[in-house]
């Protein structure tokens, strides 16, 4: 009896452990296009809430939730002149959150697609989706 006590104890403690330790490695960006706005929360809480740029007329930002694809510390366009994209976080096939020099057009829309951030706030959260990993860091692009 105190055997199987002791095994159930032990067991309860290791699920709730690996839960508490999954969700407390959560990261979530949410992106609100009507806002221009990026919030990121991490363990549950709002750690930050930032002003970014999304597509601007004519061109598309996807909406939904995605999982981190891949990540560049510095990465050029081959669609758009080169452009540079510091810190790029890769969600969509070529849509990434990354950094801009653009910092003026914060707050509206003024991108190709992507999730456009000053550059010392993108690699805020580049560093964040790579210390918690790719499956652990939630982007949702939202109206």
């Amino acid at each position: 009896m105190k055997k199987s006590v002791l095994m159930a104890a032990v067991l309860s403690a290791t699920l709730l452990g690996t839960s508490m330790a999954s969700r407390a490695a959560t990261l979530i960006a949410n992106i609100d296009v009507s806002t221009q706005t990026m919030t990121v929360s991490k363990y549950g809480q709002v750690l930050y809430r930032w002003s970014v740029s999304t597509a601007r007329k004519g061109y598309f930002t996807p909406r939904g939730s995605y999982r981190p694809q891949w990540t560049a510390r510095m990465w050029y366009s081959r669609k758009y002149d080169n452009s540079p994209m510091p810190y790029s976080v890769f969600f969509h096939g070529g849509y990434a959150i990354h950094g801009t020099g653009a910092v003026r057009y914060l707050g509206r829309p003024a991108s190709h697609g992507c999730v456009r951030l000053h550059t010392a706030n993108a690699a805020t959260f580049y560093a964040m989706v790579r210390e918690v990993g790719y499956g652990n860091t939630r982007i949702v692009v939202a109206n």
